[in-house]
Parts: C-alpha cells; structure tokens; sequence
C-alpha cells in the first residue's frame, strides 16, 4: 500500500555552486538536478503524494516547466517556502494533511540519488520505530575543535555516521512535534536538520537506517563532478 508522503524541498540557492541558477534547477547530464529527485520518488511504489517545496516566485515555472512536461502523477502540490529550511519543511507539513498518508519523508531536492532500495529500508524502519534518518558510517578521523581552533578530542569514529535525507516519520508525530517546535523556535533553536526538531520536542528516540554513499548532497560545484561520474556510471 503506498502511503507515504514526500515533501521535497527545493528552495535552496546556487549561491555556493557559484551559479544564478538555483543547483536543483541546474542541468546534470542532460536532465535537472530536481528531475531526478522528483524521478526517484515518482517510481517508488511506496510513495503516493509528493509535495514540492520552493521559492514563491518559482511555484509556476516549477509546475509548467519541471512537472508537466513529464507527467508526474505524484505530486498533487507545489507550495511556497520559508525564511528557513524548517518554516519551508512546516510549510511541507501543514499541506501534506489533506494528502491522507501514515508516513511523510522529507528530503533534500540537492540529492538525486535517493534510490527506491534505500526509500524501501526507510519505510520498513519507520513502520517498525516511528522515526528513522538515512546515514552512512563516517570514512573519516573527525576531530573536534576548541575555541581557539586546536584539536580538543578525537569522538569515537565507530559512533559517527553522516546524515543524509529523506529523513522518514509517522506524519502525525513529526507534525505535532513541529506544531510546537514553531511555537517555541526560541527554546528549541538553533536545529539543522528534522529528525533533531523530533527528538528535541519529543524525546524520542530516532533510529538510523543505512544510507547510501552516492546520496550526496550537490552543495558546490566539486559535487557536481562526483555526480557526474556517478550517472557516468549507472
């Protein structure tokens, strides 16, 4: 039974990829950053409703010229954002009521290599936990800095894992958790992804499910080239 929303956020700017053009607008051989993201999900059969989040002024070009042309029959809104990524991701929220889903995963729109194996591993772990985050183990040593910019300790690195998105929720739960979250920004904040929201509010443990290496996040354009070799590759 597919019941799971999306809500893919797709107001963020080029400003680090060094461009005018918005990454998830840009071209990624031959097709959009944000194609492949809707793509991902469309053919998820678990999935039955995305909602597109991005910039008001971008809402029409967004349907006319990235969702229509392919016949997208999942995503049923394309809403406007926020100042900040969680007012876009509440925005997401409130408008994925109507949408009649049990789950709701919440996703990056830089990341286009969401695949439907990993989607399959977040919807099973979330029907069994309530909240589960994609992640991989880290690679790397990671240090943690003083003040002055000396090393103060090295953390465990078998406890260290690299977050990614979709970041996966029963609906109801992360929607009540950012309905008081919003309330109280002051008390919560500072927060910089979803499921820290979730388990700040509620206290609630949030499992982790395996991610996937090639689920990058496109922030500057030396991610590009590694996408590039990764669709190369497919």
């Amino acid at each position: 039974m597919a019941d799971i929303g999306v809500v893919l956020l797709s107001a963020g700017s080029g400003r680090r990829m060094n461009s005018s053009v918005p990454k998830q607008y840009m071209d990624l051989c031959g097709k959009t950053v944000l194609r492949y993201s809707i793509e991902n999900f469309e053919n998820a059969g678990a999935v039955k409703a995305i909602i597109i989040v991005t910039a008001e002024n971008m809402i029409n070009d967004v349907w006319n010229n990235y969702v229509k042309p392919y016949n997208y029959k999942k995503v049923t809104q394309i809403i406007a954002g926020g100042k900040e990524r969680y007012h876009s991701v509440y925005n997401g929220l409130l408008a994925m009521k109507g949408e009649g889903v049990d789950y709701v995963m919440i996703h990056d729109g830089a990341r286009p290599f969401a695949r439907e194996d990993m989607i399959n591993r977040l919807y099973e772990k979330v029907k069994e936990c309530g909240a589960c985050i994609p992640a991989v183990p880290s690679k790397d040593t990671i240090c943690v800095a003083d003040k002055a910019g000396n090393v103060a300790k090295y953390p465990d690195r078998s406890f260290l894992w690299n977050v990614q998105t979709p970041q996966t929720f029963c609906y109801k739960a992360i929607k009540d958790a950012f309905d008081i979250f919003m309330k109280n920004e002051k008390e919560y904040y500072p927060v910089t992804d979803d499921a820290m929201v979730y388990k700040r509010v509620t206290g609630k443990e949030v499992a982790i499910a395996m991610g996937d290496y090639n689920n990058i996040k496109l922030t500057t354009p030396e991610d590009f080239d590694i996408a590039k070799r990764i669709v190369e590759n497919e």
